[in-house]
């Protein structure tokens, strides 16, 4: 009837494809929160190329092998192809600047970086999230695309905070709040209603640790380590501190603080040309913000306390630090 061939004509013309726009695609893929990495290659004659690249995954873990793609149209294309091996550098979340730089057409785009030979001659860099060297598996069609599977030979994981990708622009991992919520429902424990809880000590440990479970995340998230942390937030301006000095004030093994200052001069956030630590500009910036994280912290937690009570806090702590002293 006139009625059925009008409403299989509708069904029809709705299910026809609208023109597709490969803006709004990319924006709609933007949706899609991605690692970001700097995958990087060397060829025989010593040829070294690096792309940034947010479309590395897994595929299997026996065999363990891993993929990413690079357009068919860029020039680094052709020493992958040559190369035996390539390394996929994971970035920490501090690692914008190098995202950036192999990001962005330039004639050398290993000036001025510091990195080391892995596998196959593949440049890897120091202070990543993780890094898998691999050796060339398959290479596969995937349309203006070539999809670059590895075996992963050998791999390091540091542990670090990953920079994230996301509608466009760069992110942070945090915790989400529903994970780190206190579950109010549960009881609380039985040695709580007695003699601890009028232990002082313990009351300050849980403090502590309630406390830490909210900001530590936060800290950890600008891919800094809580010793790299401390230690740029002690460094008040441009004043200097010396081994023994750095010591006292963050608490740390001696081997924990030699190693914070190796990783933060080599991310150029502190010198120490007389022996003392000093902050860089660079340095003085990422303080700040972690400064802004603690202070943010610090309000959310104490925001239900008058001014009275929080002084009279401190003073307790100060005083306790001098008797511990």
């Amino acid at each position: 009837s006139d009625l059925v061939h009008a409403v299989r004509e509708s069904c029809m013309s709705d299910n026809r494809p609208t023109p597709f726009d490969p803006r709004a695609f990319r924006r709609a893929l933007g949706n899609f929160a991605t690692g970001v990495t700097v995958v990087t290659a060397a060829d025989a004659s010593g040829r070294k190329v690096g792309v940034t690249a947010n479309s590395f995954n897994s595929v299997s873990l026996d065999p363990p092998l891993v993929l990413w793609s690079i357009d068919k149209r860029s020039n680094s294309h052709e020493v992958f192809e040559q190369a035996s091996h390539f390394a996929v550098n994971v970035l920490a979340a501090d690692q914008i600047d190098l995202s950036n730089n192999f990001a962005r057409p330039k004639e050398d785009r290993f000036a001025e970086i510091e990195f080391e030979p892995g596998e196959g001659g593949s440049p890897v860099f120091a202070d990543c999230s993780a890094r898998f060297h691999c050796e060339k598996y398959q290479q596969v069609d995937g349309g203006d695309h070539w999809i670059m599977i590895g075996k992963v030979v050998a791999f390091d994981d540091f542990g670090r905070s990953p920079l994230l990708y996301h509608q466009g622009a760069y992110s942070m991992v945090l915790p989400h709040s529903r994970m780190t919520r206190r579950d109010d429902s549960q009881a609380p424990s039985s040695h709580f209603q007695g003699r601890l809880s009028h232990n002082l000590y313990y009351l300050m440990t849980q403090a502590v640790r309630a406390y830490q479970s909210g900001y530590q995340p936060r800290q950890l998230s600008t891919g800094l380590r809580t010793s790299e942390a401390r230690m740029l937030m002690v460094l008040e301006s441009d004043a200097g501190l010396s081994t023994p000095e750095l010591l006292r004030e963050v608490a740390m093994p001696v081997r924990e603080i030699d190693e914070a200052v190796a990783n933060l001069k080599r991310k150029a956030l502190v010198s120490d040309p007389d022996g003392r630590v000093r902050l860089t500009a660079a340095g003085l910036e990422q303080a700040e913000d972690l400064w802004s994280i603690a202070q943010e912290q610090q309000d959310k937690v104490f925001s239900a306390f008058s001014a009275e009570q929080i002084d009279t806090f401190k003073t307790v702590l100060k005083q306790l630090i001098s008797h511990a002293g």
